[in-house]
């Protein structure tokens, strides 16, 4: 029987039991909360910046950027920087009980066969940091090492060699291509070129490795969070790296044997309005920047403006005829130099007597004067809005610091101007803008927005075209026969015409020779010229515009005949085109 005495002590031992295991069940209850119902939510707060986590980025690569078929042009490789700790050989080097298997001098000959340095100087090296700092960590040995120099170093087992991996952009083409391809900076960044223009595609998405350590340097198990990187896509060009390889080659020698400043080679596939090549001198090789001048980093084919000269006459022809104005056997008096009503002043090329020219003898004597009469058989505005259709006055693909050109509403155009623009005067232009422009005659008058992407590849395979470049059709299909029939009788009857022949194709070309010009007006003697044709005249596939930046040995149009000549063979050669098999049409007469 129990007792009054006892119970009161038994109760309160039971209700003291009852409260512990309260509390007991109280903390197992949070502790479940914590470390298994909130356990994530409480890992990734404790993850955060400032507080108990550590962060490591998982960088992503960039994407390649390969030709038309499949040639890399750009990719990224991971090297190595290696760096020694002075203070940690210096530390193994005293330990007089438990002394190194290799020491730091046998260890630097080893180090210094893999990496090509003498050994002295990194014995040198050493002992020079820890004189200055015995408790430095940290001295540099050779940065950009390769995976098999990495693999050979790690090999050596020296715990005071530390080798931080890094991406690094390689161009294993080098200049070929290199001004169109751009080049990155330290951070990866695109700042010219392919490299800028298709940064959405390229460029990789970095991911992270979170995670907790325990007092003794351990990762704490179930901290450890990480979000995969993406890498970037890979680039396909238009460009075929083999012909931009060879008209590389060829631009630089005859741009110097012109003692020309500066040369470019732009081929554009007719059917397609597709790149094929966009070549120029002096070329820049984005493996090392610093072997070119600063100026020699962007790309004159879309950065450089220029006079067009008589290579736009075609356009003003094309504008003439389709507007109804003219025909193929409409003519105009023509003199070697003549004043108009309204005060402008106009020479040719050459002197001569008063000639009645049709249009076909106008482009083939390059004459000025007949030029600016059929010109002005439209109005101004007219033959503007041709201008504008033809595609001048505005970016061609949006290439990274693309120059538009300059051409001047029509209503803005002077007495002087009225003229001049019918013969490529007054305006600027680029090489891919004259490339177009002929694309669409060659084309039976329709012209397709140039290209120079061919697809985005995203790492996980998905293929990403670009939108299908516009078509318009900007002079009519007669038009188009008709100018194309003048400038194949350009080329059959222009002075020439046996410099630019291409043994079995019909070729259709105009030449174009400007005078420079500064903020004072035109420079005496010095000249921008070019060539632009297509071949076969036949069946059209290929477009070709040459130009040279003053040229000193030959200063007229006749300075780009050879390089022209080079460029459309290897073209017809390269992409295996036919001979022609339809006869030209008859020749005709230059005027009456």
């Amino acid at each position: 029987m129990t007792t009054r005495a006892t119970r009161g002590p038994r109760r309160r031992t039971v209700v003291a039991l009852a409260v512990i295991l309260a509390v007991l069940s109280a903390f197992v209850v949070r502790l479940v909360d914590i470390q298994v119902v909130s356990a994530n939510e409480h890992v990734e707060d404790s993850l955060q910046v400032g507080k108990l986590g550590s962060t490591v980025t998982l960088p992503g690569n960039r994407g390649s950027i390969v030709d038309a078929n499949g040639t890399v042009l750009a990719s990224s490789v991971t090297v190595y920087d290696a760096q020694l700790d002075p203070m940690l050989i210096a530390s193994l080097e005293d330990d007089e009980d438990d002394p190194p298997k290799t020491s730091w001098s046998e260890a630097a000959d080893m180090i210094a066969a893999i990496t090509g340095q003498d050994a002295d100087d990194l014995r040198a090296g050493v002992a020079a940091t820890l004189e200055s700092d015995p408790a430095s960590r940290y001295l540099p040995l050779k940065k950009g090492l390769s995976t098999e120099k990495f693999l050979e170093l790690r090999d050596l087992g020296l715990v005071y060699l530390d080798m931080l991996p890094r991406e690094t952009r390689v161009y294993p083409n080098g200049a070929v291509a290199g001004n169109i391809i751009g080049y990155v900076d330290s951070a990866g960044v695109g700042q010219s070129g392919v490299e800028q223009l298709e940064k959405q595609c390229l460029s990789p998405v970095n991911g992270e490795r979170t995670y907790l350590r325990g007092k003794d340097g351990n990762i704490i198990p179930g901290s450890d969070r990480t979000v995969a990187a993406e890498n970037g896509g890979s680039v396909q060009l238009t460009i075929n790296s083999d012909l931009q390889w060879y008209l590389t080659q060829m631009i630089s020698e005859e741009a110097q044997k012109m003692g020309a400043k500066a040369g470019t080679v732009t081929v554009v596939e007719v059917k397609t309005g597709k790149i094929r090549a966009a070549a120029e001198w002096p070329a820049m090789d984005p493996n090392d920047l610093n072997s070119s001048s600063p100026e020699d980093w962007g790309t004159r084919v879309f950065g450089s403006w220029f006079e067009p000269g008589s290579t736009f006459k075609a356009v003003t022809a094309a504008a003439v005829l389709d507007a109804g104005a003219a025909d193929l056997n409409t003519t105009v008096s023509a003199n070697g130099r003549e004043t108009f009503p309204n005060g402008a002043v106009i020479n040719d090329p050459f002197r001569h007597d008063t000639y009645q020219y049709r249009l076909a003898g106008a482009l083939i004597d390059s004459s000025n004067v007949a030029l600016s009469k059929f010109g002005t058989l439209i109005d101004a505005q007219t033959r503007y809005d041709y201008i504008q259709k033809f595609g001048f006055g505005q970016e061609t693909i949006g290439f990274p610091r693309e120059n538009p050109g300059l051409v001047h509403p029509a209503n803005a155009w002077d007495s002087q101007t009225l003229y001049t623009t019918t013969f490529g005067q007054a305006l600027t232009v680029t090489a891919p803008q004259v490339a177009g422009a002929y694309q669409a005659i060659a084309n039976g008058g329709e012209k397709i927005d140039l290209s120079l992407i061919e697809s985005c590849t995203l790492d996980d395979g998905t293929v990403v075209d670009p939108e299908a470049p516009k078509r318009e059709q900007v002079v009519s299909e007669q038009t188009a026969a008709e100018v194309s029939r003048i400038l194949e009788n350009v080329s059959v009857q222009g002075g020439l015409s046996q410099q630019i022949e291409v043994p079995g194709y019909r070729v259709a070309s105009k030449t174009g020779t400007a005078q420079k010009a500064d903020a004072g007006g035109y420079i005496a003697g010095k000249y921008f010229t070019s060539m632009v044709g297509f071949a076969p005249v036949d069946d059209p596939q290929y477009v070709v515009v040459v130009t040279l930046d003053e040229p000193t040995k030959v200063v007229s149009s006749a300075a780009t005949a050879s390089a022209f000549q080079q460029s459309m063979t290897q073209v017809l050669k390269t992409y295996r085109v036919s001979p022609s098999t339809v006869p030209m049409d008859e020749l005709l007469p230059k005027f009456e």
